[in-house]
């Protein structure tokens, strides 16, 4: 490839890569899209190419398209909870948070392609109909079907970055201590519990329900853990406050927290080892 096409593919790499991962919840399937995206440059008659970005847009739209029919049936085989691969930020990027992440994994691959790539990234439905090969209204009830259904995952009142990075620190503290009475404090009466551990190491066998659940299975992790996590960093995963932890077996382990009005509404774990190397990547 010459340099010319090296160049003005690594000047769209940062934007495909964020479309990919948002649309296949993998960051190491959005990796391998944008190769696949790259060969496929790399034999391409550039000079025809009047707008590069939107041909490259296009062309890992339908590759990610192409792989969100085959991920359906790998998800249904998952073991336990399924969670997207966490990002760890500095500071909180608010477009996709993982409570919409997972909302996104309810809607058809065209509904969630229509709806990110149009609410999120601000394509016009006509370039959209030219990525997904459907026509311009179509792809506006696909992205209107798909923003009601996700409706109630967008964050209204997001927790403000400093004030949230507290809360997150707050609730690391109160676990590594033990101390269900402080967590107690910390949760609304309605918090919702996810984990995912992929089948590689122990989470819980579905979502956990309500603040006396949450914490009576926060005590039974309290019991059985082996010695007290440490504290890698605060930060913001998947857009909500959380931090990373190195847990007493020595593998990483994130923490996000969806909170409004001050009270942690949701927690998500990620345990599963293959989907934390990356982060693990960051640290060295």
């Amino acid at each position: 490839m010459t340099d010319d096409g090296v160049t003005s593919f690594d000047a769209e790499r940062a934007t495909l890569l964020r479309v990919a991962y948002r649309m296949v919840g993998s960051l190491a399937d959005a990796e391998d899209i944008l190769q696949d995206a790259f060969i496929r440059w790399a034999g391409t008659d550039r000079q025809a190419v009047c707008v590069p970005a939107a041909y490259l847009r296009r062309v890992v739209t339908r590759l990610c398209l192409d792989h969100l029919k085959s991920a359906r049936v790998m998800r249904e085989e998952y073991v336990g909870d399924w969670l997207p691969e966490p990002i760890v930020e500095e500071e909180p990027v608010e477009d996709v948070t993982l409570p919409l992440m997972l909302a996104l994994e309810r809607l058809s691959p065209l509904e969630r392609v229509a709806f990110l790539l149009h609410d999120v990234f601000g394509e016009s439905f006509e370039d959209i109909a030219s990525s997904i090969d459907r026509d311009p209204a179509a792809c506006r009830q696909l992205a209107a079907r798909a923003r009601e259904h996700v409706r109630s995952e967008r964050t209204r009142f997001p927790v403000e970055r400093d004030r949230g990075l507290a809360i997150a620190s707050a609730f690391f503290e109160a676990t590594k201590a033990g101390d269900t009475a402080r967590l107690e404090t910390l949760l609304a009466d309605d918090v919702r519990f996810h984990s995912d551990g992929g089948g590689k190491r122990p989470a819980a066998g579905r979502i956990l329900e309500g603040a006396a659940e949450v914490l009576r299975g926060l005590s039974a992790i309290f019991r059985l853990r082996r010695g007290n996590p440490d504290l890698v960093k605060t930060a913001f995963v998947n857009g909500l406050p959380g931090f990373v932890t190195r847990e007493p077996d020595g593998i990483l382990q994130t923490t996000a927290l969806l909170v409004e009005s001050d009270c942690v509404k949701a927690i998500y774990v990620m345990r599963n080892p293959d989907k934390l190397r990356h982060v693990e990547g960051l640290l060295h």
